[in-house]
């Protein structure tokens, strides 16, 4: 499949967030990323009892597309019912794997903010260079 609107990119993150697992919190988050190759990789939060094992759908479809080789994320879409915005963690993590990526942020009622990774996390840690 591929995408071509921001619009398709929340459609495959609302998919995502049928499949989480939250027994805890109830809060069901999905998450798509699009690479540079045209493909999309979903995510879905996982939730642990232990909470900080808790994995966000952010990092679950970052995480995914690293290892099947993706490493050049150009947008992610994070869709939950009520609508939400990444964690610091997830935005770090964002930051390191796609400096310039386009988020969409997106609701059960249709809402579409589009932002940048950088409109999100000013001044990150970027200045590391693991290469």
């Amino acid at each position: 499949m591929r995408v071509t609107t921001p619009e398709e990119l929340m459609a495959v993150a609302k998919a995502a967030a049928t499949n989480a697992y939250a027994p805890y919190s109830k809060f069901r988050v999905g998450a798509a990323v699009l690479d540079a190759d045209g493909s999309i990789t979903p995510g879905c939060n996982v939730e642990n009892a232990a909470y900080g094992s808790t994995i966000c759908a952010e990092r679950t479809a970052l995480v995914s597309a690293v290892v099947q080789g993706r490493r050049q994320p150009t947008a992610l879409a994070v869709y939950a019912e009520p609508g939400a915005s990444p964690c610091g963690s997830c935005r770090q993590f964002m930051v390191e794997l796609g400096p310039t990526m386009q988020v969409y942020l997106g609701n059960a009622e249709g809402r579409l903010i589009s932002t940048s990774i950088t409109e999100l996390l000013p001044n990150s840690f970027t200045e590391f260079d693991p290469e």
